[in-house]
């Protein structure tokens, strides 16, 4: 099958503001050790006064505009994956287009959690094979600080706000998205919950304990789900354009803890190398994860015209999805 959308921008945006799990040490019984070992996670970025999801949005969304040589004017749809919009309503899609000045797009958020940025390729993805002169943003945007319990140091420690984003337009080669696999298992949905805050539950009601207003997990659960859905989307990927691992470039797994990487990397037989990691810098940033990792791997030179880049999710829902890129 012929490529479809070929990402032809990359950019990415951080708060100031660093958390360190030093100063994680004031907040919470905790240890720089005790996180490091069980997470691989040294610090992450925080969003402070003046930031917020829709603004670290517009700055990657300027980013990748600008690689790819492309006016806000010419976009024809803008897709948020995000699970910490800025509001209920307006979505921080339109946010983001008012800001750019994207006059002539569509804008729509897509909530799949921490998969959100490859389920918004993945729409992308059919959109350019119908119509390849579209040009399309798709963003991953999240400010989980705001809902993380800082007195629950199971999860606390985990997560940290970002964004990234690519501008996708249809393939002109045999670069591009070869292929997108997505997948969901709403049963086990309990293991992964931020239950306050939606209809069920509004802010002003009193039928949840406080903790449920933040972000709570099964870590052990979401462990064992995680590494076996990550493996399993991966080699669906691969089999599915008759790729094998050793000819993959690099992976960019969604950057959600160190030990489920390297079980993803050793189940694949892969060499270090070719596995981007930066989660100790920024934590789990949830939608934001993979395309702030692109974006790092596109200015750090890690890729080269051709290269196979296989890009793997897992996250609440639970949802889990790969996609597998000629660059």
């Amino acid at each position: 099958m012929k490529p479809g959308a070929m990402i032809i921008g990359t950019g990415s945006a951080l708060p100031s503001r660093v958390l360190t799990n030093r100063d994680l040490e004031e907040m919470v019984d905790t240890s720089d050790e005790w996180i490091v070992q069980r997470t691989g996670i040294k610090e992450r970025r925080i969003v402070g006064p003046g930031e917020s999801n829709s603004k670290l949005a517009v700055e990657a969304a300027k980013k990748a505009l600008e690689e790819a040589r492309v006016s806000p004017e010419e976009l024809d749809l803008i897709i948020v994956g995000t699970l910490t919009p800025d509001y209920l309503m307006p979505s921080v899609a339109v946010l983001v287009q008012k800001e750019l000045g994207a006059v002539r797009a569509g804008a729509f958020d897509l909530s799949a959690t921490c998969s959100g940025f490859l389920y918004g390729l993945s729409v992308a993805d059919q959109y350019v094979r119908v119509a390849p002169e579209r040009k399309i943003l798709v963003i991953g945007s999240e400010v989980l600080s705001t809902k993380v319990n800082w007195e629950d140091r199971t999860t606390c420690v985990l997560f940290g706000d970002g964004a990234g984003a690519v501008v996708v337009t249809g393939s002109r080669d045999d670069r591009g998205v070869l292929s997108t696999h997505l997948h969901a298992d709403g049963s086990l949905w309990h293991l992964l919950t931020l239950k306050g805050c939606g209809s069920l539950y509004p802010p002003c009601g009193k039928e949840l304990p406080r903790e449920e207003y933040f972000i709570r997990m099964q870590g052990r659960e979401v462990f064992k789900n995680a590494v076996r859905a990550m493996e399993t989307v991966a080699l669906e990927a691969l089999e599915s354009n008759g790729v094998q691992p050793e000819d993959l470039a690099l992976v960019i797994p969604h950057q959600a803890n160190r030990r489920i990487i390297e079980a993803l990397r050793e189940r694949l037989g892969l060499p270090p190398e070719k596995v981007f990691v930066n989660l100790h810098k920024y934590g789990n940033t949830s939608a934001a994860s993979i395309p702030i990792a692109l974006d790092e791997a596109v200015r750090e030179k890690r890729l080269s015209p051709g290269d196979l880049v296989l890009m793997v999710a897992f996250g609440g829902g639970f949802t889990w999805a790969s996609a597998l890129i000629r660059w």
